[in-house]
């Protein structure tokens, strides 16, 4: 149902860095920049696999509100790797992996704060 999705962020470099690291153990990474003369000067970056469907943009102002965004892992293992490459990159424990069975019995995720305070995780749906 959803084809992409964006969140402004203060500091373009740093969560990009946070990102770049975060995401790997995912399989996604920056895949496009749009170029500056199409954005008004401001930096923006989309994150995915196949294609960008997870996009960083500056904004003018701070973000004033944070948000959630769940990214799907193909396995516990890379839920597992998420987690230790998002805190070593600087992201803050929300919950460390493991099984959340008030959601369904096999919701295994993990989540972090990135660095602008979004709430950013990583589930897997399928049995162990």
């Amino acid at each position: 149902m959803i084809d992409h999705l964006g969140i402004t962020v203060a500091d373009f470099d740093a969560s990009k860095a946070f990102y770049d690291k975060a995401m790997a153990p995912l399989g996604a990474s920056l895949l496009y920049m749009v170029p500056l003369e199409y954005t008004g000067g401001a930096k923006v970056g989309g994150y995915g696999r196949d294609r960008p469907v997870f996009w960083l943009s500056t904004g003018k102002d701070k973000p004033k509100d944070h948000q959630h965004v769940a990214f799907t892992a193909r396995s516990r293992a890379e839920v597992d790797t998420f987690y230790v490459a998002a805190l070593a990159a600087g992201g803050k424990d929300n919950g460390g992996p493991g099984l959340r069975p008030h959601y369904h019995p096999d919701y295994y995720a993990a989540f972090v704060f990135d660095p602008d305070g979004n709430n950013v995780e990583a589930v897997c749906h399928a049995p162990e």
